[in-house]
């Protein structure tokens, strides 16, 4: 059974022998489930792209003139909940 409408179900024969196909059709997003016997044994799904690193410098410089809030967020969410529960 294939969960997601753009899933594909492929035999483990089909995929050995369209495996640069199936691969690239995944990278574009759609989801290939590779069977064995008819039952799913591996889908095959796009890689996520690497995240970039933050430059802790330039978000220092971003963030260093900002003015420091009085209170924690956490408190602050605490004392705006409780003022609305009674």
């Amino acid at each position: 059974m294939v969960n997601a409408m753009n899933d594909e179900m492929v035999s483990l024969r089909e995929a050995k022998a369209q495996l640069s196909e199936l691969a690239e059709r995944a990278a574009n997003g759609v989801d290939i489930v590779i069977a064995k016997h008819g039952r799913p044994a591996a889908r095959l799904t796009a890689a996520h792209a690497a995240r970039k690193r933050v430059d802790l410098a330039v978000l220092r410089e971003l963030t260093g003139p900002q003015p420091r809030q009085p209170e924690s967020a956490g408190r602050a969410v605490r004392r705006l909940r409780n003022a609305a529960r009674y």
